[in-house]
């Protein structure tokens, strides 16, 4: 790759608006706002922004970059930014959001800039289901690459299990299909490497047939805390695969849209999800609505549609900071060791303190192997803390307090999707040293020239 410096870097990007048949926006120029992230806590200022419309527009974009000695980085939304240099060009792919629905075949073919909720507005009136995560304001692309917990990842496994085939755009500038009968070694890597190995520009994915499940989210007092928690871990025990669960310690901000019983103060919520046989599904969940006196209750028959209300994440952009570990068991002493770091009495300042149950379909290796790692987890911690300046580091050094409190009972992993940052360690606690080993060879294989050797993907070292 030859590098560009200087004026003549800068006389390069303006030359980028002639290989790419879409706007380019330099510093300063309309437009280049479009790459402030989601996640606005991440500092993102690429040397220019490319508002693709089309796989054409991001392999010239490669292209281009590998002829001048830029980097390429991709976002959607920008949920998992950790940040973008003066030194790469960002492709912003949120115009490529096409959506078409094959009904018969129940699959969906989706572009790299759609986000779920426009894959459930076409889905859902065929009675199917896309397997969103929790929020279906999250781009579909950089959600799958991660592999994808979403409400139902017990009954139906990760989404990135659902995925049919990719169209990708390697580091040489080629545009490849990936799929189980072609360009395997893709295929296996895309499905848990992000963006180590290539910009997907859109993807085929299976839909299951769900028309309505049994969910919600029932709301206790933080002071409540302690019996809500215990009961909920007991109770996780002798649930199938059909019920899915999450527990959350809330301290949500006295905001427009945040309920005014849940606002201000700390509360616990218990988020269900069952499909199958509604009546049971309802039959279940008794025992934790009979822990404590609930101060919500917004559990009954949804229509699939309604999926992201079990969580209802936010929408609005915000400053984000994330902390994970996953938890190969959860005894009574991992429960007390949660409520002491960030339950009542505290001082916890974490928005969310999150417990989510894994195993069941989750915990089981698809049909075809892919490059996700840790489905042996029984449970995964996230912490999420809103990084504004004066509290920034408060909120980061609390989220490792949390994590380490657990450490007795944690795995050392990571998922992809969960708690970006630059830290040098954090490609072995999301891999393991095999998967490593092979997203780097084959990053070296469909990247020579290190053109998409950006953010966090997976590269040996030089």
């Amino acid at each position: 790759m030859t590098m560009t410096t200087g004026l003549r870097r800068d006389e390069a990007l303006r030359t980028l608006r002639d290989q790419v048949a879409t706007p380019v926006a330099l510093p300063g120029e309309p437009g280049y706002e479009r790459c402030m992230p989601w996640n606005v806590a991440a500092p993102v200022n690429p040397a220019a922004v490319v508002l693709a419309t089309s796989p054409e527009d991001v392999a010239g974009t490669v292209r281009f970059a590998a002829a001048h000695g830029f980097t390429v980085t991709v976002q959607a939304t920008g949920h998992g930014a950790v940040g973008v240099g003066p030194d790469t060009i960002l492709v912003q792919t949120s115009a490529m959001k096409h959506v078409e629905i094959d009904p018969l075949n129940r699959t969906a073919r989706v572009g790299a800039g759609a986000r779920w909720q426009d894959v459930l507005d076409v889905a859902a009136p065929h009675g199917l289901a896309p397997l969103c995560g929790s929020a279906p304001n999250v781009g579909v692309v950089g959600f799958l690459t991660g592999g994808g917990i979403g409400p139902l990842v017990r009954t139906f496994g990760l989404s990135s299990d659902h995925v049919r085939s990719f169209d990708v755009v390697t580091g040489e500038g080629r545009l490849l299909r990936a799929a189980p009968d072609e360009n395997a070694d893709l295929f296996w890597g895309l499905r848990g490497g992000k963006a180590t190995l290539g910009i997907v520009t859109s993807v085929e994915i299976d839909l299951p047939q769900v028309t309505e499940f049994y969910g919600g989210a029932v709301f206790f007092d933080g002071a409540d805390a302690a019996a809500v928690l215990h009961a909920w871990r007991s109770w996780c025990a002798e649930l199938p695969e059909s019920v899915n669960t999450s527990i959350s310690i809330q301290q949500l901000p006295p905001l427009p849209g945040v309920p005014e019983p849940l606002a201000g103060r700390m509360t616990v919520s218990v988020r269900y999800t069952a499909v199958g046989d509604l009546v049971e599904a309802e039959r279940l969940l008794a025992p934790i609505r009979n822990v404590a006196a609930p101060l919500m209750d917004s559990v009954g028959v949804l229509p699939y549609a309604a999926i992201g209300a079990v969580h209802a994440d936010p929408l609005d952009p915000m400053p984000v900071s994330e902390g994970q570990a996953l938890l190969s068991e959860l005894p009574v002493e991992a429960v007390d060791a949660i409520l002491a770091v960030a339950g009542p009495g505290s001082q916890s300042p974490q928005v969310i303190v999150e417990l989510r149950m894994l195993g069941g379909a989750f915990a089981r290796e698809a049909r075809h192997r892919s490059a996700f790692c840790h489905r042996n987890a029984a449970f995964a911690l996230t912490t999420i803390g809103v990084s504004a300046p004066e509290i920034a580091e408060r909120v980061a050094g609390h989220a490792t307090a949390v994590t380490q409190a657990v450490s007795p009972w944690a795995t050392g992993g990571q998922m992809p999707n969960f708690a970006p940052s630059y830290d040098p360690a954090r490609p072995a606690r999301v891999y393991n040293e095999d998967t490593l080993h092979w997203l780097s060879a084959l990053a070296e294989r469909y990247d020579p020239a290190r053109v998409l050797a950006t953010g966090q993907v997976i590269r040996s070292v030089v």
